[in-house]
């Protein structure tokens, strides 16, 4: 049974709310000013919370400012309930981090009806989302109701690159997010005697470029197109726009570059320790699950040997070498400069 708790000064309205809400199947805790409901919101966890705005002792933004600041209250989703409907009010409430407004007069129809919603969506947030631009859009549809990310690159110009032209370089500041319209790209650092480890692929539906639009940071990599590419061209202003909407969301956000940092460790790791054999086939399991995205038994890696080599962590000598091995095994075949997997559950096996 979720909990749902009620903070509301009017004695009438708070006991018609609360039978309301009882009748429909929660368990309801009430309090009748904004200080006794932080104390209640601390002490009883509640799924949700409905405010009013104007109460004597703390008003509801107080009330939304104090919840804030403890952990197992941040996600909770907050209802604002208020006789006021100006723009300004309403905008204060939601940069604040509120999820909704309620405005007086309501129906029990329309109350029940927030509370679920917003419960539905709370929920959904909670699940673990992928640490690339899929999970940002899912992220953000699940939040906002429509797929915005989406919607944000439709419309946009479009920039084309030929095959190992570069998109942006390490060190410089970005001014953009990159959405892949068509092509791949990848992402890579050089060390001091230039040897490139490539740190990201791209694919059709990705975005790039915005964990340093996050950070408000300089780029760290060096991006470049794998094969001719048309690119989305979305400003920096529009993103940030996006995401400062909605506290939730970036919170969530920043979830999700948390889990990206620690692939990018697993792969560091990976390329220090593990052997050739296993760096290989890491490799090889990693872009077929990237770009084989129908499970295509016939599917073919088609990436030149520096770029599988700078992907592995390997010298090319070495990756032609091992190739030739797991050929022999009859793991993969060789077709001209293309890699077609034979035994996928061998290859995973080899690195797990």
């Amino acid at each position: 049974m979720k909990k749902i708790l009620l903070i509301e000064d009017n004695a009438e309205i708070r006991e018609n709310m609360a039978e309301i809400l009882d009748l429909a199947g929660y368990l309801v805790f009430t309090a009748e000013n904004g200080k006794d409901g932080v104390a209640r919101a601390i002490r009883e966890k509640p799924d949700l919370i409905l405010c009013d705005i104007m109460m004597p002792v703390l008003d509801g933004y107080g009330v939304l400012h104090m919840v804030q600041k403890h952990n197992d209250l941040q996600t909770k989703p907050f209802i604002f309930l208020t006789a006021r409907s100006e723009r300004s009010e309403i905008r204060r409430g939601m940069e604040m981090g509120a999820d909704d407004y309620i405005t007086k007069p309501f129906d029990g129809t329309e109350l029940l009806h927030a509370i679920e919603v917003r419960l539905k969506k709370a929920e959904q947030l909670k699940q673990q989302f992928p640490g690339n631009a899929q999970g940002v859009s899912e992220l953000m549809s699940i939040a906002s109701g429509k797929d915005e990310l989406e919607a944000l690159k439709e419309g946009r110009s479009i920039n084309r690159y030929k095959k190992k032209q570069v998109i942006y370089t390490e060190g410089n500041h970005p001014s953009r997010l990159f959405y892949v319209q068509k092509g791949k790209v990848k992402t890579f650092k050089r060390n001091d005697d230039g040897k490139e480890l490539i740190v990201g692929l791209f694919n059709e539906g990705d975005f790039i470029g915005y964990l340093p639009l996050l950070e408000g940071s300089i780029y760290r990599d060096t991006a470049e197109a794998l094969e001719d590419t048309e690119l989305a061209i979305i400003p920096r202003t529009e993103f940030e726009e996006l995401l400062g909407s909605n506290p939730s969301v970036m919170r969530k956000f920043i979830g999700i570059l948390a889990r990206n940092v620690d692939d990018r460790e697993e792969q560091l790791l990976a390329i220090a320790y593990n052997s050739l054999r296993k760096k290989v086939a890491d490799t090889l399991v990693t872009l077929y699950k990237k770009y084989n995205a129908k499970n295509d038994p016939a599917f073919q890696i088609d990436l030149s040997r520096e770029n599988l080599a700078a992907i592995a962590g390997v010298a090319k000598e070495s990756l032609i070498r091992m190739l030739g091995e797991l050929k022999e095994e009859n793991l993969v075949s060789l077709e001209g400069g293309k890699i077609r997997i034979l035994d996928y559950t061998r290859l995973e096996q080899m690195f797990n």
